[in-house]
């Protein structure tokens, strides 16, 4: 009897005959760049600690008495801030077997992870005193705080407003705002911002070399996992006093031999023995703020370089 029916199907094929398709690609977010390593002056450090001359006091000038008065005297002094290097690491531990049969090279994949957790830690530290090194300032949220330069987001007509009054708080002590770092998703926010005559107060960015600027500022939102949104909206900073001192920049070193133990001495991987390599990062950073006496500021109990927008207790942003 003629047989019409008989299909070899999928069913009747083994997996490894029709095996799935490996995409050799990781989908994932690029690595976040620190905020700090990314806009702070940077300087090499060729000591564990460097030493910062901040001006202490101002010299003044006096009128002179007549055609034959005598003339005052006056100074300058300075005082040195410590840049003090403290070091960040990590090892990360991975199989021979699992390197090997990975259809994706892991090493390079892990590299630049590694430097992003490098920038997380940095930026929480300097920015909300996340796990901040006891050598490290008072963090910039809190002493901008401290210094009374912060205003809560929905005290004037919008956010642009405060701002700008922000911007004012700072300068009557005797800084100038040059940048600003924000919470992740400000931007659209900002973006319908408008100036009394229209204009608008946000740029956002064209591209890597061109970053967004808020009222010609650079604007960078924090997206190294570091931000506090609860705390704050953004920061309104001197850049040029914030200083970061580099002793010792990321460096990479790939480990086949050796033994990784915890706290208390024990070995809990034997790279040899157990045919595993260890890739390990470090890197050696420093962080202060120089804070130099200001004619504006003198007076005044607390100066800082900076301002903090902290959240409105409830309405959003008006535009």
């Amino acid at each position: 009897m003629p047989n019409f029916n008989n299909i070899v199907g999928r069913a009747d094929v083994a997996d490894a005959m029709i095996p799935d398709q490996i995409i050799n690609e990781i989908i994932e977010e690029a690595p976040k760049s620190s905020v700090m390593l990314t806009n702070a002056r940077r300087t090499p450090m060729s000591k564990g600690k460097a030493k910062q001359p901040v001006l202490a006091e101002l010299p003044d000038a006096y009128w002179v008495d007549g055609d034959t008065g005598m003339k005052q005297t006056s100074k300058a002094t300075w005082k040195n801030q410590t840049i003090t290097a403290e070091e960040l690491a990590v090892i990360v531990p991975v199989p021979d077997a699992l390197i090997d049969d990975s259809d994706v090279p892991l090493w390079a994949q892990i590299r630049p992870l590694l430097a992003e957790a490098i920038g997380h830690k940095i930026d929480g530290a300097a920015l909300f005193g996340q796990d901040k090194p006891n050598s490290w300032p008072t963090d910039i949220f809190t002493a901008a705080k401290a210094a009374g330069n912060a205003i809560e987001a929905g005290t004037n007509a919008d956010l642009g407003a405060d701002v700008a009054a922000l911007g004012a708080l700072v300068a009557d002590q005797g800084f100038a705002i040059n940048g600003f770092a924000s919470k992740p998703g400000l931007n659209w926010q900002l973006i319908g911002l408008r100036t009394e005559t229209g204009q608008p107060i946000y740029a956002p960015a064209m591209s890597q070399s061109q970053p967004a600027t808020l009222y010609g500022y650079g604007l960078g939102e924090v997206y190294s996992g570091a931000w506090e949104p609860d705390k704050a909206t953004m920061l309104g900073l001197d850049w040029d006093k914030q200083v970061v001192g580099i002793r010792q920049d990321i460096t990479y070193d790939l480990f086949s031999e050796g033994v990784i133990s915890d706290a208390e001495g024990k070995v809990v991987l034997n790279l040899m023995q157990q045919d595993t390599k260890a890739l390990r990062v470090v890197m050696r950073v420093g962080w202060q703020t120089a804070i130099p006496v200001t004619r504006a500021g003198k007076g005044k109990k607390k100066i800082y370089p900076g301002g903090v927008i902290t959240p409105a207790a409830s309405s959003p942003v008006a535009a």
